[in-house]
């Protein structure tokens, strides 16, 4: 298989952070500084995920450097020989990559099993499985735009999302580039002009769409492959003029160094995990830009110490350094319960990680390479072979694991069934009932899972989701119609008003969406305009308006721990509702953790998962006292879920919160009585 302008075989490839030839001329001539500007970028990258907590842009330089070292590659080939061979391209590839990063996908899982909690088995194994499929970078995507899964403690392998990056960049760009070759034969225009034209053309619609989506939905954007296609297209344009320019020495000096620092100082002075990948991005590209025109040679320049040993030596482990520093700091940091290392606990997982390194890449790559020296063993098949029979023992595992926790959680579901022993809310509501002591349900390890059926229906729609989904639970013709809209912190009611309204034969209408409060605007998200929400909103009103139901039940104030207060809008609203004629019980919002509840239960003893409701709920219900409309009604339950003022991370042998804020679906449910006592005194139904 090949693309084609005239004929022929495969180009040697090249990965910006494996052990690859590190950069190449016009003639492929070996290109030592880059070797060492891998090493400057990869140590930038641990520096600061092990001390500072923060991202470097180091990541950008190694996906420019991918594009400036495969399209050099691919380009040299088609001059040559005329062709792209996509097999032995692709396959060769996976020979090399897969080795290394198989390794570390199973020393996760085995790391995951010994030191993570349980609780976050099921998003590890589901994240190693995007990450030896290339598509880590995607399931990052969802969860950076999925309100539920803001607080989620930080992946071993979500590394893993720039090297999907890459590996999507490989299928693209010899297609893209054989295509232009084929196109410019056919049209008689010359390589030497087609090819710049087109990778400019990627990189400027890239960019461009990169600067669009950043600035409209920032969390996304960062996993974006498009939105980053521009930082390897950039490295393409590189590689196609830069044997073009010749430089005078002084002006390379001065280039060298200026880039150097600006690379170094990118992430000091940018937060660059909140503003890239848009133009603030072209800062550490730029810079890498700069260190390449330099190039090397110079008495005084950069490249001396860029092409020193030690340095060149770690660029030639960069690859595999960058797979383990990861997973090696996530589980230091869970083992010592900290949320940055020490400076000794640093070192430690630094060297750790360079031992580690060194190992994978002498024994793992070096006994590859080894077994597969042989002309015979050179062909795609063989290169295909040996990535699948490392890949697939991971893959397998994944399954099987994930198989056998949907097994355990289906057996703990039914143990809840039985009140006498998992009582929950009702503990709180007859502290004499007789308690005996039983494992903790939810399961920890399943309470991520543990949502009502009202998100499992899809009518609790995500961030990114304007348009409203609806519920619609009990008799047409009831008697009575509730609405349950709000936000997530509405929707975790949902199983005991469910509940309810079954035992009175009510309507349910539920509708609900993350990070939007049900209010008049303008709705905002982290000081930023929030769109969804306006248009989620919107459409609300219409459907109360034209189904009209007695009552909307919806959040009355929010809790944080900067306070308790009535939400901006939420006022206004329920005077608009009042002049529809619907009523509005306000629920007071709940307290939020200062710990997440599922996560303490696991490592800590239970005695020390108490949080004080005082830590972001005020001392009586803000609602109560406010100028409301007299179509509202305030219900508070805090008592039932924090009683005494202390939000026990379990009560009645029934995990309360799964997070910081949100209730489990099980203790949701056991607060049914109280809910339905609640609503008929609110109604008067």
């Amino acid at each position: 298989m090949s693309v084609s302008a005239a004929g022929a075989p495969a180009p040697a490839t090249t990965n910006t952070l494996s052990r690859e030839p590190s950069g190449t001329r016009k003639g492929g001539g070996f290109r030592p500084e880059i070797e060492g500007l891998r090493a400057v970028a990869v140590l930038l990258v641990a520096f600061y995920h092990v001390w500072f907590g923060r991202v470097s842009g180091g990541v950008d330089v190694f996906l420019l450097l991918t594009g400036f070292l495969i399209t050099g590659s691919l380009v040299r080939a088609l001059e040559r020989d005329g062709r792209i061979g996509l097999a032995a391209f692709w396959t060769k590839l996976a020979r090399r990559l897969t080795p290394a990063a198989a390794v570390v996908l199973a020393a996760t899982l085995a790391a995951t099993w010994l030191w993570l909690p349980r609780s976050r088995w099921t998003d590890v194994i589901a994240q190693v499985r995007a990450a030896a499929l290339y598509h880590e970078n995607w399931a990052l995507a969802r969860a950076a735009v999925d309100y539920l899964a803001r607080e989620s403690a930080a992946s071993p392998v979500q590394h893993f999302w720039s090297l999907s990056i890459q590996g999507q960049f490989y299928l693209l760009w010899p297609l893209l580039l054989g295509l232009t070759a084929l196109v410019a034969a056919r049209l008689r225009v010359r390589s030497d002009l087609a090819f710049p034209a087109v990778v400019g053309l990627v990189f400027a619609a890239s960019l461009a769409y990169s600067v669009w989506i950043t600035g409209t939905n920032q969390a996304w954007a960062y996993f974006d492959t498009g939105a980053r296609l521009w930082e390897p297209a950039l490295g393409g344009l590189l590689a196609l003029v830069v044997h073009r320019i010749d430089l005078p020495v002084r002006l390379r000096v001065v280039l060298g160094w200026a880039g150097l620092l600006a690379l170094v100082s990118c992430g000091v002075l940018l937060q660059v995990s909140t503003l890239f990948p848009g133009y603030v991005a072209l800062w550490p590209t730029g810079a890498a830009v700069m260190v390449v025109l330099a190039g090397s040679g110079t008495r005084f320049g950069a490249d001396r110490l860029l092409t020193w040993k030690p340095l060149m030596a770690l660029g030639a482990l960069s690859y595999p350094f960058y797979l383990w520093h990861w997973p090696v700091l996530v589980c230091y940091l869970a083992v010592t319960d900290r949320s940055l290392a020490s400076p000794l606990g640093g070192v430690f997982v630094l060297a750790l990680s360079l031992l580690l390194a060194l190992v994978t890449s002498k024994a793992v790559e070096g006994g590859v390479e080894r077994l597969t020296r042989a002309p015979a063993r050179r062909s795609p098949a063989w290169s295909l072979g040996v990535a699948a029979a490392l890949l697939a023992p991971v893959l397998a595992a994944t399954a099987l694991w994930s198989g056998r926790i949907e097994e355990e959680q289906q057996a703990r579901a039914e143990e809840v069934r039985t009140p006498a022993y998992y009582p929950g809310a009702r503990l709180a509501v007859d502290p004499s009932l007789l308690l005996q002591e039983m494992p903790v349900r939810p399961d920890p390890a399943d309470a991520s899972q543990d949502l009502s059926p009202h998100h499992a229906r899809g009518c609790h729609v995500p961030l990114t989701q304007s348009e409203v989904t609806v519920c619609d639970a009990g008799p047409a013709d009831a008697e009575h119609t509730l609405a349950l809209v709000g936000a997530s912190r509405v929707a975790h009611w949902y199983p005991s008003v469910l509940e309810a309204a079954e035992d009175n034969g009510w309507r349910l209408l539920s509708f609900t969406k993350s990070g939007c409060q049900f209010g008049t605007g303008p709705h905002t998200r982290g000081g930023e305009p929030f769109p969804e929400c306006e248009a989620w909103n919107a459409e609300a009103m219409e459907i109360l308006e034209r189904e009209r139901p007695d009552a909307v039940f919806t959040s009355s104030t929010r809790a944080s721990p900067a306070g308790e207060r009535v939400h901006e809008g939420f006022v206004e609203r329920w005077r608009q509702l009042d002049a529809l004629g619907i009523d509005v019980i306000g629920m007071r919002d709940l307290p939020r953790r200062d710990t997440a509840g599922a996560e303490c239960v696991e490592s800590r003893p239970l005695e020390e998962c108490v949080s004080p409701a005082g830590y972001s709920q005020a001392a009586a219900d803000p609602a109560a006292a406010a100028d409301l409309p007299g179509n509202v009604t305030t219900v508070d339950l805090t008592e039932y879920v924090c009683p005494d003022g202390r939000c026990d991370a379990v009560i009645g042998n029934v995990l309360v919160f799964w997070d910081h804020s949100h209730m489990t679906a099980t203790y949701s449910a056991t607060l049914a009585p109280v809910m339905d006592e609640a609503l008929r005194g609110a109604t008067g139904w």
